[in-house]
């Protein structure tokens, strides 16, 4: 029980030292991406829908 306590108190350690070693993006950037994955997403999604609109017509006429 003991060695199980060390042993993640030490990893909670090793965390907090590899987090403050991390270089995080700015505010900026991260808004930035964010509008990025949304328009990505939306265009991705518009693509599809509209594929599956052309597929569901040409089955349809052939049956």
């Amino acid at each position: 029980m003991a060695f199980r306590l060390l042993s993640l108190v030490s990893f909670l350690r090793e965390v907090r030292q590899e987090l403050k070693g991390v270089q995080w993006p700015s505010r900026e950037a991260t808004v930035r991406f964010t509008a990025l994955v949304i328009v990505v997403s939306a265009v991705v999604g518009l693509v599809t829908g509209a594929f599956d609109f052309l597929l569901t017509l040409a089955v349809e006429r052939l049956l």
